[in-house]
């Protein structure tokens, strides 16, 4: 009898762990198809913090993202070392983007610290704005530090050529939402997301840009753009016509440029 108590008991205790990690995963990934926020509406940005409990920092925190950019401060930092691999094409729709899932094992070094790469995705119009301009589009590389702090790397996009990166993970766009599509015989390399230049880029704290808004997120945004085909703008708005949160005060947080 006290043996099978201790095997309830162990179970429960499992059972409880695994929708705990799960949980941090899904906050971890910046999306999870089964919240009922969204864009507009009863839902939208103005009411996240409403929504939930675990969201109330979309509402009262003071180091959110994203921000308008017009402000900075130069300063010499370190260059943001790229150590990506290819791996099989994961996509999904999962409700508010799609995202592309990333095999262990890719990382970026910035300095002494390491975070490895999860997850990309993407938005429009681009969600943070540079000394007043907006672009047609934002990607945002999301990596985790060994403390589950995150840095993403933002890739501005505007329109221009064809991006055949881009146009591969479009035609692979699975039918149906919430459901990864695993292409095993497509193999991607997130460095082909990047621009030429990668030295460039701005730097600040702050947040997710959608719930639950955790302030866990050190920003680098690259200053050189990429390029995507009209078409291939029109693709990524006729799923998703507008997913980008608006602009936050910056509350006297500092934007560093690099030199």
């Amino acid at each position: 009898m006290k043996a099978f108590k201790y095997i309830l008991l162990t179970s429960v205790f499992v059972f409880l762990s695994f929708i705990t990690a799960m949980s941090l995963f899904a906050g971890v990934g910046e999306h999870n198809a089964s919240d009922h926020w969204d864009y507009e509406g009863e839902g939208g940005p103005e009411h996240w913090g409403e929504l939930k409990r675990e969201y109330c920092k979309c509402k009262t925190g003071d180091m959110q993202s994203p921000i308008g950019i017009s402000v900075t401060e130069k300063a010499k930092m370190d260059d943001i070392i790229f150590h990506y691999y290819p791996t099989p094409l994961k996509i999904i729709n999962n409700g508010h983007t799609i995202q592309v899932n990333y095999d262990r094992g890719s990382s970026i070094s910035i300095g002494h610290r390491r975070f490895e790469l999860i997850q990309f995705h993407f938005h429009t119009p681009s969600e943070h704005i540079i000394h007043g301009k907006s672009y047609d589009m934002e990607a945002h590389l999301v990596h985790k530090g060994e403390h589950g702090e995150l840095a993403v790397i933002a890739v501005l996009i505007e329109e221009g050529k064809e991006n055949a990166f881009i146009k591969t993970l479009w035609s692979n766009i699975p039918k149906e939402v919430g459901k990864e599509h695993i292409v095993s015989d497509v193999r991607i390399y997130a460095s082909q997301l990047l621009p030429k230049n990668t030295i460039g880029y701005y730097n600040y704290t702050g947040s997710l840009t959608t719930p639950p808004c955790s302030e866990i997120v050190n920003w680098f945004i690259l200053k050189s753009p990429i390029e995507v085909s009209k078409a291939g703008l029109g693709k990524f708005t006729s799923i998703f016509k507008h997913d980008a949160r608006p602009i936050q005060p910056v509350h006297g947080r500092v934007v560093k440029e690099s030199k």
